[in-house]
């Protein structure tokens, strides 16, 4: 697949880079150069893409997914297929899988689980509405996003639910596969929720319901054993919560919530209130429903097989006496899987009463201790307890942070100290405990000079601070003539100090430049030079500019601020000043025809356009000799009237005093 890095799809979706590979596909990050954005595209390997029965289920079921739209689920949005490719464009999201996330995490508290579980839900909710089952919910299926939003994504081995129908194959991922999909049953709706309720379990307990060797010993679990309750592996999690759990994994799949709407309905109502408890008993819905007539179909390897058989439309299972009637030469396997069952069965029949009878002659063997309490002790001082030596073992079974407790010392323990344990034939009593890695802790980054929103995120979403629960609060702000206001001026700790959970950050800001006022002096009648050093006193700008006057050379004419009034310092104040240029006046004379009409007269020195009259007001009625004023600097100037458009002279001027 590294091949297409670098090539254009359709025309259109420039391939990038590899961003994750899974058991049916690649998945590449590639930029739209329509609509110039970043899409992730998933396409079929190779050996499947050779398959065309596939490539058809792949493209149509692609093409219904499609037309999911909801904020829980990745968006897809297009479906192509040409040539040698079929893929998929989807949404492209800045985040991790659920399975990334546990695995940083641990043990998830049951508000967060309880927070992700209902986003699941209503995916698959809006899924469920339009006819798809996912087929395939496990927590690498999960995106979890910066702001906590949760999306489903991979709809692979999705199928419409109107097309539901038994498979000869198990296909599903083998710890999470509900137990009709593990028989190779036909699945619905149902088969969903099952899967969603075992990514609920192991968010709640960090545990999987059900482990083996291969897929296939998992897969058979879901249908054959009976899961620890949630509760039991960890006591904090709400017994409402656990009946949700439990009722959404019930083997039959009858016993569970019909559609999931009806499960984010418990679920809303646990969220109101938490110490309800539902009508449902977990150990009801533990009980096999199954008919003692049905039959067991084969589970193929699930890792090696799943998506690699194409999935060929069958009526609903005929009742086993028809079945043994019509298809007697397939009932070998079935015979085949019973005896290992029954095998199964009877070995661990066995093995229990082989245990009683042991146990039958050592009970006279156990002595009764009490548990002594080793919370708040480090481990080593603990193991050296003298009612600990050579009676208990403690077992580190699990690490927290914890503010109360520094790094290495106990903070829970299990069984609780005061019961009481037998110890057969001198065995050590197992105490398993959860220790202490002290309370969170990071180092402050520098924030200086960055606006104060954003550094409010960096504090509250950076990945090494996120978890320390910071209180973050403004202090006493001041005035700086380098950092901007409203941004960070100085923190409290400062950059590089360390930060422990629930620490108490200080962001300073600025408040710009302090701005001081002075007032305005009268400069009108000062030379330039005595104005410039008044301006350079009171920390003002001072800007002149030369105009024609009478005045002396250099002296101030006027001034943009008025005298007296308030002014910032560094403000700029302009002046004008004269050139010290005198302008001299002359008369110019010349006749005005007669004319009944308007005359108009314009006079030029040189091209400057000095005089322009229309003379039908006051002139029409005397035509003759007319003179008018012109001003001009000293010097020689072409002088030139036109009167009425034509030139009537031409001739040099001199103004002088």
């Amino acid at each position: 697949m590294e091949r297409y890095i670098g090539k254009m799809l359709d025309n259109r979706y420039e391939i990038l880079e590899v961003i994750g590979t899974g058991g049916m596909a690649v998945v590449f990050k590639a930029k739209c150069h329509r609509l110039n954005r970043l899409v992730a595209i998933k396409m079929l390997k190779k050996d499947l893409s050779d398959d065309a029965e596939f490539r058809r289920r792949f493209h149509d079921e692609s093409q219904a997914v499609a037309m999911l739209s909801h904020p829980n689920i990745v968006a897809i949005y297009d479906v192509s297929r040409g040539g040698d490719m079929d893929y998929i464009v989807m949404e492209l999201i800045d985040g991790i899988t659920l399975k990334q996330y546990m695995e940083r995490r641990g043990r998830l508290n049951w508000p967060e689980a309880l927070h992700f579980i209902t986003q699941i839900m209503k995916g698959l909710s809006h899924a469920h509405s339009r006819g798809i089952i996912h087929r395939d919910i496990k927590p690498q299926n999960i995106m979890v996003l910066r702001d906590g939003t949760v999306k489903v994504t991979d709809f692979g081995i999705a199928c419409l639910s109107n097309g539901s129908h038994p498979s000869n194959e198990a296909i599903g991922s083998a710890h999470y596969i509900s137990p009709e999909q593990a028989k190779g049953d036909y699945t619905d709706n149902r088969s969903d929720i099952y899967s969603a309720g075992v990514v609920l379990y192991e968010m709640l307990t960090s545990r999987l319901p059900f482990d083996g060797d291969n897929p296939v010993s998992i897969a058979i679990q879901h249908f054959s054993a009976v899961p620890l309750s949630p509760r039991e592996i960890n006591p904090d999690i709400p017994e409402a919560l656990e009946q949700i759990c439990m009722k959404a994994m019930a083997a039959d799949r009858n016993r569970r919530y019909a559609t999931a709407d009806e499960m984010l309905a418990d679920l809303e109502s646990f969220r109101k209130d938490p110490t309800l408890s539902f009508e449902y008993s977990v150990e009801d819905l533990q009980k096999d429903g199954r008919e003692d007539d049905e039959p067991t179909q084969y589970i193929p390897n699930v890792a090696a097989t799943r998506g690699k058989q194409p999935h060929i439309p069958a009526p609903p299972p005929p009742p086993a006496e028809e079945e043994e009637e019509e298809r007697p030469r397939s009932n070998w396997w079935k015979i085949l899987i019973l005896i290992v069952v029954i095998a199964a069965a009877g070995y661990f029949g066995a093995t229990r009463i082989y245990q009683s009878i042991i146990d039958s002659f050592t009970t006279t063997q156990s002595t009764e201790y009490t548990v002594p309490s080793v919370v708040g002790q480090k481990v080593e001082d603990a193991r050296a307890l003298p009612e600990v030596e050579g009676v208990f073992a403690i077992v580190e079974e699990d690490y927290e942070y914890s503010s109360e407790y520094e790094e290495g010392v106990i903070i829970k323990q299990s069984p609780d100290a005061g019961v009481t344990r037998k110890s057969p034939n001198g065995e050590l009593i197992t105490i398993n405990v959860t220790v202490s890695q002290g309370a969170r802790s990071g180092t402050m980054p520098n924030l200086i000079g960055q606006e104060s929103r954003a550094a409010r995120l960096v504090l509250e979403q950076d990945d090494d601070l996120d978890d320390l629960n910071l209180v973050i609060v403004e202090g006493e702000s001041a005035y700086d003539d380098d950092v901007e206001a409203g941004h960070v001026l100085r923190t409290d700790p400062a950059a590089g100090e360390p930060l422990a959970e629930g620490d108490t950050v200080t962001l300073h800001l600025s408040l710009g430049p302090e701005i001081k006022y002075v007032t305005m002096i009268p400069c009108v009648g000062q030379s330039m030079e005595w104005v410039q050093q008044q301006m350079d006193s009171l920390g003002l700008v001072a800007s002149f500019e030369a105009v024609e006057g009478s005045e002396a050379e250099g002296t101030v004419l006027t001034q943009s601020v008025e005298t007296g009034e308030k002014i910032a310092e560094g403000s700029t104040v302009t002046f004008t000043y004269s050139d010290g240029e005198k302008l001299l006046e002359a008369m110019v004379s010349f006749l005005v025809p007669e004319s009944d009409d308007q005359v108009t007269v314009e006079v030029y020195l040189d091209t400057t356009l000095v005089f322009e009259s229309d003379l039908a007001g006051d002139y029409s009625a005397e035509h003759g000799p007319l003179e008018i004023p012109v001003f001009a600097k000293a010097g020689t100037y072409q002088l030139r009237i036109y009167v009425d458009g034509r030139l009537r002279e031409d001739r040099e001027i001199v103004f002088s005093e």
